[in-house]
């Protein structure tokens, strides 16, 4: 019903920006809210920001200050502006989607940080 495809990962130095993008596709119109997660190897999958239909949103204390989530719902796109990163955010990063009680994941992008 919904699709979610992530892009803007990839290397980056420690300091550095990156901005992630998931754009969504399908049955978009009853998106309640939309939200970034991130997995470690060895970890669970952890929020890290998310943000709902008006714009409200919240972060992981370990992000916040550093990262911003922000959606353009007339593209149905989902961004993730990422600064001064850092070694321990070195993740794969998953789009979420949420229609009532339905979830709907993204492919995931991978993020590495280098120290």
């Amino acid at each position: 019903q919904v699709q979610l495809v992530e892009s803007g990962g990839g290397l980056v130095q420690t300091g550095g920006s990156l901005r992630l993008s998931c754009t969504a596709s399908g049955s978009t119109n009853n998106i309640n809210v939309m939200a970034w997660y991130r997995q470690a190897p060895g970890k669970q999958r952890d929020l890290v920001a998310s943000i709902n239909v008006v714009g409200s949103t919240n972060y992981a204390d370990s992000v916040k200050g550093r990262f911003t989530i922000s959606r353009d719902n007339a593209k149905s796109t989902l961004y993730l502006q990422m600064n001064s990163l850092e070694p321990e955010d070195t993740a794969v990063y998953y789009c979420n989607a949420r229609i009532f009680i339905s979830n709907y994941w993204g492919q995931g992008t991978q993020v590495t940080v280098s120290s």
